[in-house]
């Protein structure tokens, strides 16, 4: 895995949801590339990281897995602060889950960024046959709440890594428009090393060469 010297930004991502949802199965997945078998509750959260090339630009993502029981929420609720994206877990085959998404994603909102970038996803996609939340139903809700949204399977990969770099892509859409700045405290991203950062700014007479690391 490369590191953090040649990423040119790194984000911060939390992944939320109620508990069973099977968001620590899509973490695994998503940096192994192998479903977790032997998958527990999360107790408080969990942590992973993974660098990605979206559109020729390396994005490491740092990715807080939050546990989804009540009775964690005021532990997990601290890492929200400074998230600049977000998976938002539901399983298509538990309507409890589903209904829950709208607390948490007022949580997300209010305690990490009015600007992060959630993209909604109905997991366990391989259990089709025990469905309860349809596609469109979800698919509506998403649109209603200015969501992107994929249904996905930490079992078979499907749409796992996609999730992940769709809303990556998105927050670099946002900085490239100057809706997002990474010098802002607080933004969730970070410039990967220092001459990125010297390329981007007006004071500086000139680009270090490519060999420079700022790590």
């Amino acid at each position: 895995m490369a590191s953090f010297c040649f990423a040119d930004f790194l984000f911060k991502f939390l992944v939320i949801g109620n508990a069973g949802t099977g968001k620590s199965c899509l973490l695994h997945q998503f940096i192994e590339k192998k479903f977790k078998d032997d998958s527990n509750h999360t107790i408080g959260v969990e942590f992973g990281s993974k660098i990605i090339n979206v559109g020729g630009k390396y994005v490491k993502l740092q990715i807080w897995d939050t546990a989804g029981q009540e009775r964690f929420r005021s532990v997990t609720r601290s890492y929200y602060r400074g998230a600049a994206g977000a998976l938002l877990v539901y399983d298509i085959t538990s309507r409890e889950t589903y209904n829950a998404l709208t607390n948490w994603l007022t949580d997300a909102r209010m305690l990490a960024s009015q600007n992060i970038v959630i993209i909604l996803c109905g997991n366990k996609k391989d259990l089709d046959a025990d469905r309860e939340v349809t596609f469109l139903e979800a698919s509506r809700f998403a649109q209603e709440n200015e969501l992107m949204f994929l249904e996905t399977s930490a079992l078979t990969g499907e749409n796992v890594e996609e999730a992940f770099v769709q809303c990556a892509r998105k927050i670099l859409n946002k900085i490239e428009s100057g809706e997002l700045d990474p010098e802002r405290m607080g933004s969730g991203i970070q410039y990967g090393d220092a001459a990125l950062r010297q390329l981007r700014s007006p004071r500086r007479a000139q680009a270090p060469s490519a060999q420079e690391c700022g790590c």
